[in-house]
């Protein structure tokens, strides 16, 4: 190498130290705001449902919004990345998500609430695939684990703030109701889930900052043939030999690569080849099982699971900080681990006690949920002529909608009873949330033709491709189902929350930690961007077409239900991580493309 080189050739250990920490401190802001993003909701959606006037179907909207952008920006995700440098589009995400903060927090109505929360997914899209790229191609492969787990593991820390920051104003909210008309209380519940929006703010604006100082990917730098920045680069977080060691073997994968399939020209090199489309394949399968356990539907909808589950405002919002400490403590184990017993043991022990929680969550429900009583022609001999309903449910309407469905209806007390209405006009059916005959706060279920149709051809296309707008906009108001159920006791509701405790702890020391090593170290260099984004849009497709049906079909069917098709999901990812998954651990990226490549590890050679 020439002596241009503009890295020092000799460095204390404590240098390398220290920046290899600043590296990780920023690249595990990426974490944090990740975290932010998707727990943030969980705290803000009850004070948000209570003020917003928004429908079951609105909420879910809202909800997966960050999941919809999220799809967005991870399709290009890996070509930005590719093209503009790691660090560059570190800051554009982060700078993305602090636009987002005053756009959520001063909306009025559904659609700047809607595009506040597509642009912060946008951020966290962006946010997903470069920072664990970033991380992937800066660090050494004895501490790859450890370091990309720092990114887990402050995206926990995210989940957690967000939760306290919950609790803190439910504490408020309570303080108010005691001494405050109806009016003071909803007043200071709008002013609430804004106030959790706004206290999010400086973690992006940390992230910008930091992602300023952090030097460029060696390995995209290599890739850019700036083969001098890139062993500087290298030489900041590893002394000289060990750094030349790493360029030289990114040099030869590169020789191999342009010599194989006979051809001089690397960019002919088939991408149908095993060592591109195994890896590929896996890292989908596995993102794709990773979401579908449903881990950022019960963050996002804990508190209201909670609620429904027998446990009080106050309980819920302490159960939901219980649930993000034990992530954040589980992250913490996950990481002393993942460079120790490997990927594979992990994800093979986590699944499995994955898919046990869920499976004893969804019995718990449908322990209660079995006694529900559907009260559809009581509610709809309510429905005005102008086809609209609104139905405060207090204990009296709750005993007469029980008395009118017939039937042995003592297992359920007109005092601790909840409600959930499924509707439709035309062809467009919606739901609302749970409402409960003990909370003397909750709002009346409100039904209009106006918060139910879409508005335009174009979103009624993404709601229901088959639907009539035009019928819909005249016909009648139907209620499909009403169902009137027993508010479960506070215990079964602490149950059910010891059970999503064990749900995230197995998916802590297991998915969580090393979903985004296998995202980023099985793809090989030259798909390694765009091979993570096309993973990440299927990921995320799915993070929000379940958020997105969540409450529907809690609605429609129970949690039970949706417990259960996390169950199944579960099952499949353990299934790949047994028969599957290669172990992966103290190799390097060059290894283990070699490994794709042959069937063979590099000391067979």
């Amino acid at each position: 190498m020439t002596t241009s080189t503009p890295a020092p050739s000799f460095e204390s250990p404590s240098v390398y130290a220290t920046r290899n920490r600043f590296l990780l401190l920023v690249a595990g802001l990426g974490g944090l705001l990740y975290g932010v993003d998707i727990g943030i909701i969980g705290g803000a959606l009850p004070y948000l449902e209570a003020t917003s006037g928004l429908n079951a179907g609105q909420l879910s909207i809202i909800v997966a919004a960050v999941l919809l952008g999220s799809v967005f920006s991870t399709l290009f995700a890996g070509l930005l990345a590719d093209w503009m440098g790691r660090r560059p589009l570190m800051i554009v995400s982060g700078l993305t998500f602090v636009l987002s903060i005053p756009m959520i927090a001063l909306s009025h109505g559904y659609g700047p609430l809607f595009f506040g929360r597509l642009l912060q997914g946008i951020s966290g899209g962006l946010i997903g695939v470069v920072v664990p790229l970033y991380l992937a191609e800066c660090l050494p492969a004895s501490n790859r684990g450890k370091g990309t787990g720092m990114f887990q593991w402050l995206l926990t820390l995210g989940i957690v703030s967000a939760a306290i920051i919950g609790i803190y104003y439910s504490y408020r909210v309570e303080d108010v109701a005691r001494t405050a008309d109806a009016n003071a209380v909803f007043a200071f519940k709008d002013n609430a889930w804004r106030s959790i929006f706004w206290v999010s703010l400086p973690p992006g604006i940390l992230f910008v900052i930091g992602s300023m100082f952090v030097a460029e990917s060696p390995r995209w730098l290599f890739l850019r043939g700036k083969k001098e920045k890139a062993l500087a680069a290298l030489q900041r977080t590893k002394p000289r030999a060990q750094a030349e060691a790493e360029l030289k073997e990114m040099e030869q994968i590169a020789l191999a690569a342009k010599d194989s399939g006979n051809t001089n020209t690397p960019t002919k090199d088939s991408l149908l080849r095993r060592k591109y489309i195994i890896p590929f394949l896996l890292a989908c399968i596995i993102l794709f099982c990773n979401t579908a356990t449903g881990v950022n539907s019960i963050i996002g909808y804990n508190t209201s699971i909670l609620l429904q589950s027998g446990l009080a405002d106050i309980q819920a919002h302490w159960g939901y900080v219980i649930f993000t400490v034990i992530n954040f403590l589980m992250t913490i184990i996950g990481m002393s681990l993942v460079d120790r017993k490997g990927r594979k043991f992990l994800l093979m022990v986590g699944t499995t006690g994955i898919t046990v929680s869920l499976i004893v969550i969804a019995l718990l429900f449908h322990s209660t949920e079995k006694l529900n009583r559907d009260c559809r022609s009581a509610v709809q001999a309510l429905v005005t002529p102008d086809q609209a309903l609104t139905l405060p449910f207090t204990a009296p309407q709750a005993k007469l909608f029980l008395d009118a469905s017939g039937g042995q209806t003592s297992e359920i007390s007109s005092d601790h009873a909840s409600l959930a209405v499924i509707y439709s006009y035309g062809d467009f059916t919606a739901a609302t949330s749970y409402v409960r005959t003990d909370d003397p706060t909750a709002p009346p279920i409100k039904i209009t033709r106006e918060s139910s149709i879409p508005s335009t051809k174009v979103e009624a296309f993404f709601k229901n491709p088959f639907a009539d707008l035009d019928a819909a906009r005249t016909a009648p108001l139907k209620i499909e189902r009403a169902l009137v159920g027993q508010v479960p006791s506070s215990s079964h509701g602490w149950l059910v929350a010891l059970g999503l405790y064990s749900f995230m702890s197995f998916f802590a020391i297991g998915p969580g930690v090393c979903v985004w090593l296998a995202l980023s170290e099985l793809m090989p260099t030259r798909i390694r961007s765009n091979g993570m984004s096309v993973a990440l849009v299927i990921n995320q497709l799915v993070s929000t077409i379940l958020a997105g049906i969540f409450l529907p079909v809690v609605s429609k069917y129970g949690y039970s239900t949706i417990f259960f098709l996390f169950a199944g999901f579960t099952l499949i990812y353990l299934a790949v991580a047994i028969f599957f998954l290669p172990e992966t651990k103290g190799k390097t990226l060059e290894e283990i493309e070699y490994y794709f490549e042959t069937g063979q590890e590099v000391g067979t050679r």
